[in-house]
């Protein structure tokens, strides 16, 4: 395995994530002032590299695991779900409360920048609907089944829902990989949710944001190839495995179609895999990846990454009052005004990630930890 280090880590993949999350925020930046740049101010295709880390992570992760914890044993689907949920439901529910209470101050801020871009206003019930309802669909993490719920509050937890819906499914998918192989099992899991998808559309079901599995079952997918590929001989089969992986995230379904739009998704897959098959690329590209590779496992990109999480899920509480206070007071072209937003959001963010991270989020890993911890019986 190229560019693996030594406890089973792979460096550049922190700063991938760290990378992922600046490019949300840099690009709600870039959508929320007005000043339109092609691909940074996408936001979008930053959740897709996300998206893409996550599917490889988790089977990276078991593929280190499987012999002392493999899918066929239930134990092995408890420690899953209770280390991931203890990893990403602790920081999300403070955010989460925190998202509604100030509700209809965010929603007075989106007002004043849809108003200025010349948008149409948002729905106010994403912002102020304080229902039982919106909190139990969120708290137990199944909005992003219920289109109605599954874009109704500040945060960009459209992702996290998503998110949620796979690690439900992941020891059943890899169940059906190690019966069937890496790449028949994951065309078939491709092909069985684009089927899915369509069926649901066609019956007129709709959802604001693609946060039904199966319409972004193919992002995951591409990146569960890519580390199991890890493990393929020969070379070319790896290398079979990663044109699948190119063209899956080519599939028309869950997000914009562009030309240029898939035009990066394809060079991020061609990046993720050059970065973490380094030892399989001819020595000319290695020369230029492991440098690459080197520099994204570095000291900063390693914070930088595992801030990620809080980046991403605070960014729009702090950068849409911002946004709207300098609209209001201090006027100013749409490059600067993006460059000014930046330069407060930023630090802001990253100082409240850094808190959220060492108090909340450390303490629900530990947790998660000492709760998927097998059970010892006394002699």
């Amino acid at each position: 395995m190229g560019n693996v280090a030594g406890g089973g880590r792979i460096g550049c993949l922190d700063g991938m994530r760290g990378i992922a999350a600046l490019w949300v925020l840099i690009g709600h930046a870039h959508l929320l002032t007005g000043f339109e740049v092609p691909v940074i101010g996408d936001p979008d295709l930053g959740v897709d590299l996300f998206i893409m880390l996550s599917g490889f992570l988790m089977v990276f992760h078991y593929q280190l695991r499987r012999d002392r914890e493999p899918w066929e044993s239930t134990d092995t689907w408890r420690f899953f779900w209770t280390r991931r949920f203890c990893r990403i439901a602790p920081l999300y529910y403070v955010l989460l409360v925190v998202a509604l209470a100030l509700g209809p101050y965010l929603y007075d801020a989106r007002m004043i920048i849809d108003a200025f871009n010349g948008k149409p206003p948002q729905a106010a019930t994403r912002y102020v609907d304080g229902s039982i309802a919106n909190y139990l669909t969120h708290l137990t993490f199944i909005f992003g089944l219920i289109p109605q719920y599954a874009y109704r509050t500040a945060l960009p937890d459209w992702s996290i829902g998503l998110e949620m819906q796979f690690y439900v499914a992941l020891p059943f998918l890899m169940i059906i990989i190690g019966r069937v192989g890496w790449l028949k099992g994951i065309v078939g899991i491709v092909i069985l949710s684009v089927l899915t998808a369509l069926a649901v559309h066609r019956l007129g079901v709709r959802f604001p944001m693609p946060t039904f599995l199966p319409m972004k079952m193919h992002v995951f997918a591409a990146g569960m190839l890519l580390a199991g590929a890890l493990w393929m001989k020969p070379n070319r089969r790896a290398y079979l495995a990663f044109v699948i992986a190119t063209l899956l995230v080519l599939i028309p379904i869950g997000g914009a179609m562009t030309v240029l739009h898939q035009a990066v998704r394809v060079c991020l897959v061609a990046l993720f895999f050059g970065l973490v098959h380094v030892d399989r690329l001819p020595r000319a590209v290695a020369g230029i990846a492991r440098p690459v590779g080197a520099f994204l496992g570095n000291r900063f990109c390693h914070h930088l990454g595992e801030l990620s999480f809080g980046a991403y899920l605070i960014h729009l509480l702090v950068m849409l009052p911002i946004i709207a206070t300098l609209i209001q007071n201090y006027p100013m072209t749409d490059p600067s005004r993006w460059a000014v937003t930046l330069i407060i959001t930023v630090p802001i963010v990253y100082a409240l990630a850094w808190l959220g991270y060492n108090f909340i989020e450390l303490q629900g890993q530990k947790a998660g930890k000492a709760l998927s911890r097998p059970r010892t019986i006394s002699a």
